[in-house]
């Protein structure tokens, strides 16, 4: 297939131009590197089957040539307040990008009928009153607080992917997809595994947002893209979770890392968060696991392992 993917260098779209391109197909990026890296698809260049396109999907977009599937992955997901590139601080362009951007992206794959496949998150859920998390559950968000932008941005761009459905008839899928790290994650990214290696790497105490009793569940990148390409694949119209089921606390995750990188720094504990960070995140991947035939592989020490070489790198240590 010849497929665009937008926010083609950032995290996950780098790595699913890779897996992609491995299975054969050509790759169209697009990326406007607000906070995309071009480090993260430099090796890319000289790859006859990917080309590129500096774009900002929230403008027109116009690929030469015959598409046959759009995975819209263009947003700023970081809800770090310090970094320049995290949706506090790109509310406009965040919501641009759920809005203006899939709407650009939809008529395209009209236009062209081809596959689209849109990257939702678990944030949609908001702060849940259901746990595990099932794509039936409507969530318990805030429209108008500071996470808003990025939550109801991806919410909008859910309900205009099934409007194109329903109305037009595209081809189209939708994934929520629950944290995930590896490989090429942002070090300033703002949440919980990328604060805490980087500390553990630099043998600081790991941070600890009140008594640690929240949860999250962790998806290495492998299984993750594994999920989204075998959902590209499908004919399922409907939102699917794609996210590791093996809940555990911030505490215990904390532990984890400081065993896995050999930390002796320990934790230190600070004030919570705002009350609008959720207190547990876990997937249902009871849909994926049957109309997917997928579920993740690699568990939470492993992925660490395979990451830590990175991040060691970005922090330019031996």
């Amino acid at each position: 297939m010849r497929i665009v993917i937008t926010g083609a260098a950032g995290f996950l779209g780098s790595h699913l131009s890779d897996h992609l391109l491995a299975d054969g197909h050509e790759i169209i990026g697009m990326d406007n590197f607000v906070t995309g890296n071009p480090d993260n698809i430099a090796h890319l260049a000289s790859n006859e089957k990917f080309s590129f396109y500096k774009r900002d999907v929230s403008n027109y977009i116009f690929v030469p040539g015959k598409v046959d599937a759009i995975l819209h992955f263009a947003s700023p997901a970081s809800p770090n307040p310090q970094s320049k590139s995290g949706y506090f601080n790109l509310p406009i362009q965040t919501m641009k990008a759920g809005a203006l951007g899939t709407h650009n992206c939809l008529g395209l794959a009209r236009v062209q009928n081809a596959k689209f496949l849109l990257a939702s998150t678990s944030e949609i859920y908001g702060d849940p009153e259901v746990h595990p998390q099932e794509e039936s559950y409507p969530g318990n968000v805030d429209p108008i607080g500071t996470r808003a932008v990025y939550d109801e941005a991806k919410r909008f761009a859910e309900s205009l992917t099934m409007a194109y459905h329903r109305f037009h008839n595209v081809n189209t899928s939708i994934v929520r997809i629950f944290n995930t790290y590896g490989p090429r994650l942002d070090l300033e990214d703002g949440r919980a595994l990328p604060n805490m290696i980087k500390q553990a790497l630099l043998g600081q105490p790991l941070t600890v947002f009140g008594d640690g009793s929240q949860t999250r569940s962790f998806c290495f990148v492998d299984d993750l893209v594994d999920g989204i390409i075998k959902l590209l694949y499908s004919d399922e119209h409907y939102p699917i979770n794609v996210g590791n089921p093996n809940e555990m606390t911030i505490l215990q995750f904390a532990e984890t890392i400081n065993k896995v990188t050999g930390n002796r720094a320990g934790i230190i504990f600070v004030d919570a968060r705002s009350a609008r960070d959720p207190q547990r995140r876990r997937p249902d991947i009871t849909r994926a696991k049957n109309i997917l035939n997928w579920e993740p592989k690699i568990d939470l020490e492993e992925g660490l392992c395979r990451s830590i070489p990175y991040f060691k790198q970005k922090l330019g240590i031996a």
